[in-house]
């Protein structure tokens, strides 16, 4: 008898579906990512879109993008590595903006930038995910698996990264 309550309560139990979820796996997590800038009056000021000189572009880890033209908001910093869904919304009134996501091995050292063409070298940088370019107040939502390090999303248009248009993620184990 009690060999058969044993085989009864597994076989409720594998029903149920208590049985299915692996002990190591993870929810997926959800960024939500806004896209943004300051309109096209403050890229008058900037003429030729010079690179701002601070962080990832310029090797200062520790120079925030507070003052830039255009950037990337994240709702959460750090995610555990696996799957992760992008929801972005790019919530400038006049311009694209795109999505590209690179693995950062050293914060120190700057991506490697093509100054004549205004955009991060994405041959020499290394890609992850390109999540795809967005026209203004448009949405999109990408899963993208990643491995614990950290990583770079920034826009890879014209003139956008260097006026500040990127944030650091860290993923971790």
């Amino acid at each position: 008898m009690h060999r058969f309550s044993r085989l009864l309560l597994l076989i409720a139990v594998s029903v149920s579906g208590a049985f299915i979820t692996p002990s190591d796996a993870r929810a997926e997590t959800v960024v939500k990512v806004t896209l943004w800038d300051k309109g096209e009056s403050s890229m008058d000021m900037l003429g030729a879109h010079e690179p701002m000189g601070m962080g990832m572009l310029g090797a200062d880890p520790d120079v925030t993008n507070t003052g830039a033209t255009m950037g990337i908001t994240l709702d959460l910093a750090e995610v555990p590595a696996g799957a992760i869904k992008f929801q972005i919304l790019n919530d400038s009134l006049e311009f694209y903006h795109a999505v590209t996501i690179s693995p950062v091995a050293d914060v120190t050292v700057p991506l490697p930038y093509l100054a004549e063409d205004q955009r991060v070298d994405e041959a020499a940088a290394g890609v992850t995910a390109n999540l795809g370019e967005l026209k203004s107040h448009a949405s999109a939502t990408k899963t993208v698996a990643l491995e614990p390090g950290t990583y770079i999303l920034y826009c890879n248009i014209s003139g956008h990264y260097a006026m500040g248009m990127w944030t650091l993620l860290t993923v971790t184990p």
